[in-house]
């Protein structure tokens, strides 16, 4: 995942996107972060969310100068020790790991799924890629299939075929699942029921020449395979090519 140490030197241009009269205003770290090329994906969490230490069980085990992060993310300056300069990059990059996880309990509330649903109602995670979903534009929202860090990339659930896709977007893709987690799509549809499609879809039906393809063709392929490999003896296979070789 990309962290602001990363793209500080872009910093000028992504926040040309925020309004001139916010210039005007000191803008915080987490609006700044937010605003990044790529972050789109995130909500702003409330900083009094971030400030409840009951929130943030568990998560100085799991990110690395922890106190630091998190004092970067809320503007703190009051550090009673300094860091060395060669350590402010690791730092900055602990506090996205940081802000990613504190943003996968977030979205779990209800003001933050309310932030997500604004995000899911402008397509801001993309469409599903299924044929028929596609055909209906059906949004899809982001989700990790593992809730630690570095298991895997951010995915996107869809909620009419029910699967799992890698995004469209390359810049949601490199994300950290654990930055959305593997429960917040699920609750988000059994709290926004109406959102779920009511459509039936039609499973892709292979043919040939216009013809069905019967199970049992596919049975009998397999079975064909399995005895065949089953009248090999182990390595028979790679000594008869080495035999030939040598001829």
């Amino acid at each position: 995942p990309i962290g602001p140490a990363d793209i500080s030197t872009d910093s000028e241009e992504d926040l040309s996107e925020i309004s001139g009269s916010e210039l005007d205003e000191e803008i915080t770290w987490i609006e700044w972060f937010c605003h990044l090329k790529g972050n789109e994906f995130f909500v702003e969490v409330d900083e009094d969310y971030i400030q409840d230490d009951f929130n943030l069980t568990g998560l100085s085990a799991q990110v690395p100068y922890y106190e630091y992060a998190l004092n970067m993310i809320l503007d703190f300056d009051d550090q009673d020790e300094q860091l060395p300069e060669d350590q402010q990059p690791l730092v900055e990059t602990a506090a996205q790991m940081l802000y990613g996880l504190i943003h996968a309990r977030f979205i779990l509330t209800s003001r933050g799924m309310a932030a997500m649903l604004d995000k899911y109602q402008r397509l801001v995670y993309g469409i599903c890629p299924l044929s028929q979903c596609e055909a209906f534009k059906q949004a899809v929202l982001p989700i990790g299939q593992s809730d630690l860090l570095r298991q895997s990339t951010a995915k996107v659930f869809c909620p009419a075929c029910r699967e799992v896709f890698c995004p469209r977007s390359s810049k949601l893709e490199a994300l950290d699942g654990a930055y959305f987690g593997t429960s917040f799509a699920h609750l988000f549809f059994l709290t926004y029921q109406y959102l779920v499609p009511q459509v039936v879809l039609t499973p892709y039906v292979p043919r040939l020449y216009g013809f069905k393809i019967h199970k049992s063709v596919k049975d009998n392929l397999r079975k064909q395979r399995e005895q065949a490999q089953r009248r090999l003896p182990d390595g028979g296979g790679a000594r008869r090519s080495d035999e030939i070789l040598a001829d």
